[in-house]
């Protein structure tokens, strides 16, 4: 099958085929899972042409009879090798009742070497978590990044790659569509409403299916800014909704499930301290977010700035927090087995603003972990500023971090 590798994703896999071990990749839908499996696969044919290969869809019809854990084992009972080593692909495993029954089954009695998919953070906290702790590794799997996006389109690096990027985002179906008018937006459109329905709605029981597409507007409006009980409550009575804050936020909870949205929590910075009051939230792709409330480049492309900066930081594999240091605020604290990243978003960067927030915040951090701001202007004071890192978005998008 034709389809452009992505090796940030298989590498880490590679050195967990063949052990016992139940690999998991997880996501929001759409992100390209399906055919990161499909490399994995051809790679174990590569290196062992007999090795037998059972896979399942079940977005696939054919697959559609495989509802629960029995029906699943019932299709497996004939399809192992007795002679050659068995690999099992399972996509969107979170479709089957009660997986995690035969799957604990299987891997008891080692019969294959176990890979799935799922597009529910909830399937690893509940269904995972509980029946096969400590036997299985997670994947996380994203939309495109910024290398990738310029990979797949066959696009320069540049402002006007950046610019699509920020607008289309990074799915990588889009590379079947082009990146022209509105036809990626009719696209992402139906992602966004398969998303809603079958990862949030039916997988969650949401009721009120017109205040969660509400509440997703808001958050599209509103990336980047901390997210509390008092606006959420500004929110309802704006709308004239009778919801309690307590149900907003099981709402948004089931949207971070779905991988849709990230929940980023404060921080306080040289201490252990998590603050339980107001966090932000990111889409998990530019373009998706766009479809839903449009963009606006001259009043909403600082959000996108932040958004973008996040999802490298995300991609690359850091936990991420907003960090406070007094009554200061540093956009992202982003760590990762002990490597901290600190970093400010700035629209554009004037000589008078190189002393005040986004350069005086991190000055403020007394540690030598790596500081930066990230602008869409070029370069004003130099790269360095007191050890600070001034860096234009592009270049910031491509750095292995």
């Amino acid at each position: 099958m034709n389809y452009i590798a992505r090796p940030h994703y298989t590498e880490k896999i590679k050195p967990f085929i063949g052990k016992q071990i139940i690999k998991v990749l997880t996501g929001q839908r759409r992100v390209g899972k399906s055919y990161i499996m499909l490399q994995l696969m051809d790679f174990i044919k590569e290196e062992n042409p007999d090795a037998n290969i059972i896979y399942i869809n079940r977005e696939l019809d054919q697959f559609s009879h495989i509802q629960t854990n029995n029906d699943l084992s019932e299709y497996l009972l004939d399809k192992f090798s007795p002679d050659n080593a068995n690999y099992l692909f399972i996509d969107e495993i979170q479709e089957i009742d009660s997986f995690q029954l035969t799957i604990r089954s299987l891997f008891a009695e080692n019969k294959c070497d176990i890979f799935c998919t799922g597009s529910n953070a909830a399937m690893l906290s509940g269904e995972l978590a509980t029946s096969l702790s400590g036997r299985y590794v997670e994947i996380n799997i994203h939309s495109l990044s910024f290398a990738e996006f310029l990979t797949f389109h066959q696009l320069l690096k540049g402002s006007d790659s950046l610019m699509k990027y920020l607008t289309y985002g990074g799915m990588p179906y889009l590379t079947n569509i082009g990146l022209h008018n509105d036809l990626p937006f009719e696209y992402l459109k139906n992602v966004y409403s398969t998303i809603l329905l079958k990862d949030v709605v039916s997988r969650e029981n949401i009721r009120n299916i017109s205040f969660l597409e509400n509440l997703v507007l808001y958050l599209a409006d509103n990336i980047g800014d901390l997210f509390s009980a008092n606006n959420i409550s500004k929110f309802l009575k704006s709308q004239r909704i009778a919801i309690s804050p307590q149900l907003t936020m099981n709402y948004l909870k089931a949207l971070s499930n779905a991988y849709f949205v990230h929940k980023v929590v404060r921080s306080e910075i040289g201490g252990l301290k998590i603050f339980e009051i107001g966090e932000k939230y990111y889409f998990e792709d530019l373009g998706l977010r766009n479809a839903i409330k449009g963009f606006n480049q001259k009043t909403e492309l600082h959000k996108l700035l932040e958004n973008a900066v996040y999802l490298h930081l995300l991609q690359r594999g850091y936990r991420i927090f907003v960090g406070k240091i007094d009554h200061k605020e540093i956009d992202f604290v982003a760590d990762r087995n002990g490597l901290k990243v600190y970093v400010q978003v700035c629209l554009q960067l004037t000589e008078k603003t190189t002393s005040s927030r986004e350069f005086g915040n991190l000055l403020m951090i007394n540690d030598n972990y790596p500081k930066y701001v990230i602008t869409l202007n070029d370069m004003i004071i130099g790269d360095d500023y007191q050890g600070i890192k001034q860096m234009n978005l592009i270049d910031f998008l491509l750095l292995e971090l």
